[in-house]
């Protein structure tokens, strides 16, 4: 007979007795002693093959002040859907202070891709303080997913994977959960290749200038550069084994680090250029037909870059204390990239100054700037902020969709591994070649096959199901289970899904050359693909499940 294992955690509380740990009313229970248990040996052996998940119940009193409670939750947790990856989280498990959560948000925002966002719309002829102001118009309207979607996470100790089964099915969470895990390890190939570029600059210039360092066509790349792409993948993956853990005492220390290296760079681009004079005088080059056809599909971009992490912010916010920790934690998100953005367009301007043209990426500037302690600080640099990203944002989501594919199998490690060797497929590259290709091909394409995950998700947990959801059902496979749907297909999510991204697909296909042309329609939608897919997917899964269509499927 199949033992029923349900995991306990009632010695996290010694304090407790077994039957103040246990409901009174619960009907399993109801033949338990009254008061302090000395069972005999061979009864607790098989008493302790039943057992009851103890997760946080976080609210908000009156005064502003969050306070914990537990909430007992008894269930049967099927083999296949479940593993200790990705059991809700432990009472001991919940301890992200809102600074822990904020210096994990420092540690995502200072990276070389969020400079070079940044250099790319000054490049591609945005004024100063338009390019500041677009990063963070996108950040404020990207922070209020960010945090609606990191409720659950915070309130049932789930990740995205787990949630994900509310609104698209037992069965059905594979789909949106692979899609985020495919755009992620193409996001840990570029940050990767980027760590590779910084380690090709150390070389010294006997090996840089040798027959390795000549690229081949049907590489897209030298061999050299290659051989160092996958010698940081390599190097970083010791960190990403030590699992969450490693994460959190990964960012403890990188955060600081990062902020001090970039106000170096600061001061020095101050004293190289005489000031920031030149940054402040520069003017737009765009008339304002010119700006505006600009401005969207820019401000789509900045949205899109963050929008693996708003799907799957649940994989952290699982770990915050309250949800008073995961809000505060992520509210200054618009100002860390603003400043940032600063950053960024100051010392980028600065090169014009300095060197006679303008130098975007940082990892040229760095090789430009040249000296022994330059050339240190730009591996330690360019090494930490790319491990910190790469680490926190990209390897997360696609170990834990992988775990889920196949819980029995996979562990967080295993997944972790896999997503590394995935990444080379993407060949990152041939997407960081331009501005153009980074922005609106990789940006903004993606955002089309994320924008309407996240309105799904969102429609279900807040306005179908009024944020109350079920742990049980989320880890049954029975057919009575509130989210087996059909089959373990939700197939109106599955509906809305495929609708929301078909409009998109028109205006892709010809930013990446394969139509010759299409209609103003198309190009419009897909200059807004993350505002179109995110709203149309979200409302067409409202009404079809406010009708039924979800029930009705059976």
């Amino acid at each position: 007979m199949a033992s029923k294992c349900i995991v306990s955690h009632l010695h996290l509380y010694p304090h407790l007795s077994l039957h103040s740990a246990i409901p009174h009313q619960h009907p399993n229970f109801s033949r338990l002693p009254p008061t302090n248990l000395s069972l005999p040996v061979k009864f607790k052996a098989s008493f302790t093959k039943r057992c009851i998940i103890l997760v946080p119940r976080a609210s908000s009193s009156s005064s502003g002040q969050s306070s914990v409670g537990k909430k007992v939750y008894e269930f049967d947790p099927h083999p296949t859907l479940t593993n200790d990856d990705l059991k809700p989280t432990r009472p001991s498990q919940r301890n992200y202070h809102w600074k822990q959560m904020a210096r994990h948000w420092v540690g995502l925002v200072v990276g070389v891709p969020a400079y070079y966002m940044a250099g790319s719309l000054v490049e591609l002829g945005m004024a100063w303080w338009q390019g500041i102001a677009t990063v963070v118009a996108a950040n404020m309207i990207l922070l209020v997913p960010l945090v609606l979607t990191g409720h659950p996470g915070t309130k049932y100790g789930i990740s995205f994977p787990v949630l994900a089964r509310s609104s698209f099915g037992i069965r059905g969470a594979h789909v949106p959960t692979s899609l985020s895990a495919l755009v992620c390890c193409g996001w840990y190939g570029i940050e990767s290749w980027i760590g590779g570029e910084a380690i090709y600059l150390f070389l010294p210039n006997s090996i840089k200038q040798s027959s390795f360092s000549q690229p081949l066509p049907w590489l897209g790349t030298s061999p050299l550069e290659f051989a160092c792409f996958i010698a940081f993948s390599l190097v970083q993956l010791v960190a990403v084994l030590k699992g969450m853990e490693g994460v959190k005492a990964f960012q403890k220390y990188a955060a600081p680090t990062l902020i001090m290296l970039t106000s170096f760079l600061l001061i020095w681009a101050y004293v190289k250029a005489a000031g920031l004079g030149h940054l402040l005088n520069m003017s737009s080059r765009l008339s304002s037909s010119e700006f505006w056809s600009l401005f969207f599909p820019s401000l789509t971009a900045n949205i899109s870059f963050w929008t693996t992490i708003a799907l799957n912010i649940p994989d952290f916010t699982r770990f915050a204390k309250t949800q008073r920790d995961q809000i505060i934690g992520q509210a200054g998100l618009p100002i860390f990239m603003g400043l940032f953005t600063f950053v960024g367009l100051a010392v980028t301007s600065s090169t014009q100054i300095i060197f006679g043209h303008v130098i975007s990426n940082p990892i040229h500037l760095l090789g430009q700037i040249g000296g022994l302690t330059t050339m240190i600080l730009a591996i330690l640099g360019i090494s930490l902020a790319t491990m910190a990203t790469n680490i926190a944002a990209n390897v997360v989501a696609p170990a834990n969709a992988l775990v889920n594919l196949y819980p029995s199998k996979l562990t967080y490690r295993t997944g972790a591994l896999l997503s590394a060797l995935f990444c080379v497929a993407f060949q990152p590259w041939r997407l960081l070649k331009s501005s153009e290709s980074f922005v609106y091909t990789w940006l903004v394409g993606y955002s089309a096959l994320l924008g309407p995950i996240g309105g799904i998700v969102l429609a279900d947990y807040y306005l179908i199901r009024q944020t109350k959801l079920s742990l049980k059902d989320l880890y049954s496979l029975s057919p009575e289970g509130a989210y087996y749907y059909c089959g373990g297909f939700n197939l109106a999510a599955l509906a809305a899904l495929v609708i929301g991204i078909l409009p998109v697909i028109p205006g892709f296909l010809q930013k990446v050359g394969i139509l010759s042309s299409v209609s103003d329609a198309f190009v419009v939608i897909y200059n807004n693909a993350w505002f179109f897919s995110f709203f149309s997917a979200g409302l067409l899964y409202w009404i079809l499940a406010s009708l039924g269509f979800e029930r009705e499927t059976k």
